[in-house]
């Protein structure tokens, strides 16, 4: 229990300090990634005036065939990119929430990254 606690402070200096540098405007939001053990979450934040522009999770009922794996949750990167496209968003700021840029992290970028968003 001691690890898990410590592993879990690490990741929270990790995610401060990120976001220390990372700012999301109307203009170019900040996408962050949460994942649980069973879904995966992306929102695109402007912090300018703290709300969420688009949102994506494989918790949506459209979104429930793709599998919290690594070969699937690119495709929660292109759906997020398609939301902020018909929004006529084409930059962001990608935010990976203290995560290492790594596996389900960097699909997601990727997925974004290859349905034409620029980060």
């Amino acid at each position: 229990m001691k690890k898990l606690l410590e592993k879990q402070k690490r990741r929270l200096k990790r995610k401060l300090r990120i976001r220390k540098r990372i700012r999301g405007t109307s203009d170019k939001p900040r996408i962050t990634v949460y994942k649980s053990n069973r879904y995966t979450y992306i929102q695109a934040i402007d912090d300018t005036k703290g709300i969420t522009i688009a949102s994506a999770s494989n918790i949506e009922k459209e979104l429930r065939e793709v599998k919290n794996r690594v070969e699937d949750v690119g495709k929660l990167g292109e759906t997020i990119a398609k939301r902020l496209k018909d929004k006529k968003i084409e930059t962001a700021v990608f935010d990976r929430n203290g995560y290492v840029y790594h596996g389900k992290v960097k699909a997601i970028a990727d997925g974004a990254r290859k349905a034409g968003l620029k980060f």
